[in-house]
């Protein structure tokens, strides 16, 4: 994946708040008492790390996270903000695509496959599902269009902000349902937020999943 977000790491969260509000934090945070203790966690594409300390305040101490972050620059400002976490957190600072892990109990995937065409999702996808338990558990918080005009503008506008500043590939919204579908995947829990263009999913993988299907 070619996007990077150095560029927008200063003011991301700021900008974030100033189109949105806090929504984006509320979906992100919804799923988080659904972790369990000493749970090993991957998050993939956390950005400024602000997600750490929401889930310290639901579970402080006793979790494992790999945080997989492409942008140098939202890993160094995510450091700053750990520095007193009290969970086991790894930083790494790397495409995931290029990261080798495995046995984890739950995968946070939070606004990460709005970056990717309807090519390249798959591979990705079927990437990080290997990384995850049989019976494990997928927090998926994105855009969705629900046919309403407004979200298809704002959607595009959002894509063709990050396309100029930060690289992003894509142009529209790849089908991530088809890819939890097809690899077995059941929905467990699903909120909306801001009109339905903000959804947060609990997905549980089955049970005994062949790797790469």
């Amino acid at each position: 994946m070619a996007s990077n977000y150095d560029n927008s790491a200063p003011f991301y969260d700021k900008l974030s708040h100033l189109v949105f509000g806090n929504v984006l934090v509320k979906a992100q945070t919804y799923l988080l008492p659904k972790i369990a203790p000493g749970s090993n966690v991957l998050i993939v594409g956390g950005g400024t790390g602000w997600i750490l300390e929401e889930i310290e305040k639901v579970n402080p101490g006793g979790i494992s996270i790999n945080y997989v972050e492409i942008s140098a620059k939202m890993i160094a400002i995510t450091r700053e903000r750990i520095e007193k976490n009290s969970n086991d957190i790894m930083l790494i600072n790397a495409a995931i695509e290029d990261v080798s892990l495995s046995g984890f109990d739950v995968v946070i995937t939070p606004f990460l496959f709005d970056n990717y065409t309807e090519e390249n999702l798959p591979k990705t996808f079927s990437h990080i599902h290997n990384m995850l338990k049989p019976g494990g558990q997928w927090l998926y918080t994105d855009f969705q269009l629900t046919g309403k005009w407004w979200q298809y503008a704002m959607l595009k506008s959002m894509l063709l902000f990050f396309k100029v500043l930060c690289g992003v590939e894509s142009w529209h919204l790849p089908d991530v349902a088809r890819q939890f579908n097809t690899h077995g995947y059941e929905p467990v829990n699903t909120k909306t937020f801001f009109g339905d263009f903000v959804v947060t999913k609990e997905y549980r993988k089955a049970q005994g999943r062949a790797a790469g299907i």
